[in-house]
């Protein structure tokens, strides 16, 4: 193997897919399928096909080493080396009513960050709809993202992506972090990935156990107590090249956010007709 080869940075072992299978593949689980690769271009486009073709099963996990053609929101792309960080994608069948859905890349972020506060000690904040924020430095940067696809009428891919140990010299924009930056206390990805993987079923299951109520299931009241986004002055770019801008006062029971505006109305953005959401600071 060549010293510049993706997989010789012995500091970045490899998942162990036979523990997480032992760990995650219980009577009653969420989990049906754990699926490990080296590589692949996408887990999230690999589980979208698969469930377009009906071959896919509920709870199904794919999990890859390396992504190279890693997908975010609106296809925008995402790239980190072998072994830095966790990716994968889940399929699930909710029987909570699809006009619930919407909250379940909300649910994901509930879920990702309370499993990263325990098993790694990283206070970990979401921004409204998708983006998973770390402090390093003093200063909020994106460690992750959660990308939400409707299959058909009747199931979902859910993909995160997640940096785990990589350093400043790899970091793809300047705005971007990891937990090592961020002072993990460990980053050890067989743990964090069973963590994550388990908080996602709990929530899962106590939301689409409620018919999909976000308030029953307390999903709404914990994503506004962790959601960095509420209580800033933010700037919603639209399709079209329009703009709106306002502070965000909460996040409504069908997952849009609420802007206050200027002119005194309450305006409520769904994610699918949000292109960019920016803070003064962010320019």
């Amino acid at each position: 193997m060549s010293a510049d080869s993706p997989w010789s940075d012995l500091e970045r072992p490899p998942l162990n897919a036979g523990n997480l299978r032992r760990a995650l593949l219980r009577p009653e689980s969420l989990w049906s399928e754990v699926e490990l690769v080296d590589e692949t271009g996408s887990t999230h486009v690999d589980l979208v096909e698969r469930a377009r073709a009906g071959r896919a099963p509920h709870g199904l996990v794919r999990i890859a080493e390396l992504q190279t053609a890693g997908r975010g929101r609106l296809d925008r792309g995402w790239s980190a080396p072998a072994r830095s960080g966790l990716f994968f994608s889940v399929h699930l069948t909710p029987t909570a009513p699809p006009e619930r859905w919407t909250w379940l890349p909300l649910l994901t972020g509930v879920a990702t960050a309370s499993a990263l506060a325990r098993a790694a000690g990283v206070d970990t904040a979401l921004k409204w709809p998708n983006d998973l924020l770390v402090e390093v430095a003093g200063q909020e940067r994106k460690a992750g993202g959660i990308l939400a696809e409707r299959v058909g009428d009747g199931s979902v891919v859910i993909g995160v992506g997640l940096n785990v140990s990589l350093t400043e010299a790899e970091l793809p924009v300047p705005t971007a972090g990891s937990l090592a930056l961020a002072g993990a206390g460990g980053t050890d990805r067989d743990p964090l990935l069973r963590a994550v993987l388990r908080s996602l079923e709990d929530w899962y299951t106590r939301w689409d156990g409620a018919g999909g109520d976000p308030a029953a299931s307390r999903l709404q009241e914990a994503y506004a107590a962790g959601c960095a986004t509420l209580g800033r002055t933010v700037r919603a770019q639209l399709p079209g090249d329009r703009e709106v801008t306002g502070e965000a006062v909460a996040v409504d029971g069908d997952g849009r956010l609420v802007l206050a505006t200027d002119s005194g109305v309450q305006r409520p953005l769904d994610v699918a007709e949000i292109v960019h959401l920016r803070t003064p600071t962010e320019g």
